[in-house]
């Protein structure tokens, strides 16, 4: 029975979502009850603009935790895509501890942060205003995303921040930031995984990363990432056609 992500995040529990990048309510629903345990709605690189991502949600989130990656890290796009009522949002791209503070600071509610109050969704449209505002800063979860080499380095200071409930990583711009794009299994790249790992493990950081292949997201599961995303809807979409096609013609 879904709690809330944070407070699965913050117990450790093991939780497998993948990827959206369609603008489709009904492939979302179809995904969700599946069984993945949470859906990652990407904004930053698909048409999926918030108003689907809200149409997603009120499809979805009744199955599964509902994630919402955010443009960039902008204090009205975290406004908007928290107002969806999503159960959580992911911030790309952050480098440094400023970064990170800055999205801590917009994701919660004062006295913890300086998100904006409006009426939308999230509230009930305002008849759940007061519930929504009693339990969103210790409900909705703020994932920040690890992607590159410079985020690596600067990764203790960032792990200082407050509010931050789950280090993501990113590992295709990862290693694309070290000029080593798409190759996972090169030695540096693993390397630096490892380090985030340990670093975020010495934190008692939650940790969640992304791959296309269950067997790459498995082994990071049995080496104590809790926030798996597998796969994407268009993959396996693609996939599924090709096995169809490819078993009739044989």
């Amino acid at each position: 029975m879904k709690q809330s992500l944070r407070k699965d995040l913050r117990e450790g529990k093991s939780l497998t979502g993948t990827l959206l990048t369609l603008p489709s309510p009904e492939v979302a629903e179809i995904l969700a009850k599946s069984g993945f345990d949470w859906l990652f709605i990407d904004m930053e690189h698909s048409a999926i603009s918030l108003q689907t991502a809200q149409t997603i949600i009120q499809a979805a989130s009744t199955q599964s935790y509902c994630v919402i990656r955010c443009p960039s890290n902008d204090e009205a796009w975290i406004n908007r895509c928290l107002d969806t009522g999503a159960d959580g949002i992911i911030i790309p791209q952050v480098k440094t501890q400023k970064e990170a503070e800055y999205a801590a600071h917009f994701a919660k509610y004062a006295p913890l942060g300086g998100r904006s109050v409006g009426i939308s969704r999230a509230h009930g449209y305002g008849m759940d205003f007061n519930e929504y505002m009693e339990r969103a800063n210790e409900d909705t979860a703020l994932i920040i995303q690890c992607e590159h080499i410079e985020a690596i380095d600067n990764l203790p200071s960032i792990l200082d921040v407050k509010g931050i409930d789950c280090v993501f990583v990113g590992p295709y711009d990862l290693s694309a930031s070290m000029n080593k794009t798409g190759q996972l299994k090169d030695p540096e790249v693993v390397n630096a995984i490892e380090r985030i790992s340990k670093m975020a493990s010495e934190s008692n950081m939650p940790l969640g990363i992304f791959g296309t292949a269950p067997e790459f997201v498995k082994a990071y599961k049995q080496k104590g990432f809790n926030l798996l995303t597998v796969n994407a809807d268009i993959l396996m979409l693609s996939r599924s056609a090709k096995d169809v096609l490819q078993d009739i013609n044989d």
